[in-house]
């Protein structure tokens, strides 16, 4: 297995990336442009692709925008609104596995930025056959969010004949580099497939044996051609026309607007994905037990290539973080009715055969090194970026104490 001489990222990664002759991974190569190109040129360009579709009449929203209780909901929606002057509809998949803080952020960003929302609450039950059914077919206990996530935001958008949707960051472009920030890669239901899909459509989970009906995964099934041609559907990411960079611009929302930080379970990065309690938990877990990988190498990767870690120091956060097993599994297992034993039959086959295999005693153990243990300086040193910045995380004050053995549903939120 290769591991960048920049970053930590493997040739393993599951979105796939690929290195250069100087053994420097794609992600690291297409984030150099973040001090590369000229960005105000890049944000006017932006400008101009936002005009055209301001609702002159006023009859209507002049975009969508997907919003959640974390990531970067309310940075997208303060440059949309404030910045550029739109007029957007903010969508919100319920995901189910909600946090109290989640449920905060998201009404303070509702009444914030004061603005409309459209929330899509899939049946409780529904959602768990689906659930199950994903386990079995992927090992994921996160289809239905991701699945729910990209495909209400499009189901809107053609409804309500809004034709633009915009989104946040392009993962394969901010993390392996698939695409270039001038490629401009917009939204397809190709990529949501294949990446965020893990190849899995909502009309094939449809089976007599997991007792799935098309009325239980109709709320995930992706518009048909006609319909998206017919509205214009175009969906765009915000991080091809300014430079992405998470941590501060959600150091800015905090400032600016009060959203709320906490500790997460397997990873340092206090600012994303808090609104879940299985984001950073349970589903990253599985990932690790699948792919030996887990979301804190992403986060020590990012930090890197942003110069606010060494390379040894990522290394070491991923070492502390990546082999952490989940504090919120009971309450996942009690929500979906399983027991522990019957997971964990259904995780081990779908590990990694390329990552893990059994010892002598029946027990899994990884194959290979997933850090850069056995790297000579000389080998190391000339690819190294300088560390420019320190990499503190805020935690933010916490408004009420809440009890976390449960998912909140439905919550009303608390008003800052």
């Amino acid at each position: 297995m290769k591991i960048c001489k920049r970053c930590l990222y493997s040739s393993k990664h599951p979105l796939g990336l690929t290195f250069d002759d100087e053994g420097i991974c794609s992600g690291c190569r297409v984030h150099e442009e973040k001090d590369q190109l000229n960005w105000e040129e890049r944000g006017e360009k932006l400008r101009s692709i936002l005009e055209q579709y301001k609702n002159k009449s006023g009859n209507n929203y002049d975009c969508i925008i997907p919003v959640s209780g974390a990531r970067d909901s309310y940075f997208i929606v303060h440059t949309v609104k404030n910045v550029y002057g739109m007029n957007p509809l903010l969508v919100t998949y319920n995901k189910q596995y909600n946090t109290e803080i989640g449920i905060r952020n998201l009404a303070n960003l509702r009444i914030k930025f004061n603005c409309d929302i459209m929330t899509l609450t899939v049946d409780p039950e529904k959602v768990k056959k689906i659930t199950r059914a994903t386990l079995g077919k992927k090992g994921s206990m996160y289809w239905h969010c991701l699945a729910g996530q990209t495909v209400f935001p499009v189901q809107m958008a053609v409804k309500f004949k809004i034709p633009l949707i915009i989104w946040g960051a392009h993962q394969g472009v901010d993390q392996v580099g698939m695409f270039s920030h001038l490629d401009e890669v917009e939204m397809t239901r190709k990529y949501r497939k294949e990446h965020d899909l893990m190849g899995l459509e909502a009309e094939d989970l449809v089976s007599d044996f997991d007792n799935i009906s098309l009325d239980d995964v109709r709320s995930f099934v992706y518009p048909d051609d006609k319909e998206l041609e017919r509205v214009g559907i175009r969906g765009i990411y915000l991080n091809n026309y300014i430079r992405w960079d998470s941590k501060s611009q959600h150091e800015q929302m905090i400032a600016q607007y009060g959203y709320e930080s906490n500790y997460q379970t397997r990873t340092f990065d206090t600012y994303n994905d808090i609104d879940c309690f299985n984001y950073s938990d349970v589903h990253d877990y599985i990932k690790f037990l699948k792919h030996g990988y887990g979301k804190v190498t992403d986060h020590a990767s990012r930090e890197i290539r942003l110069k606010r870690l060494t390379r040894e120091e990522g290394a070491e956060l991923v070492k502390q973080y990546v082999y952490k097993e989940p504090q919120n599994l009971g309450l996942f297992l009690d929500w979906i009715g399983m027991k522990e034993s019957g997971f964990n039959f259904i995780i081990d086959l779908h590990r990694s055969p390329d990552i893990w295999g059994r010892n002598n005693k029946w027990e899994w153990e990884l194959k290979t090194d997933l850090l850069p243990e056995k790297e000579s300086a000389e080998d190391i040193d000339p690819y190294r970026l300088e560390k420019v910045d320190s990499c503190d995380f805020i935690i933010t004050d916490h408004e009420a104490a809440y009890k976390e053995d449960h998912y909140i549903l439905i919550g009303k939120g608390y008003y800052k």
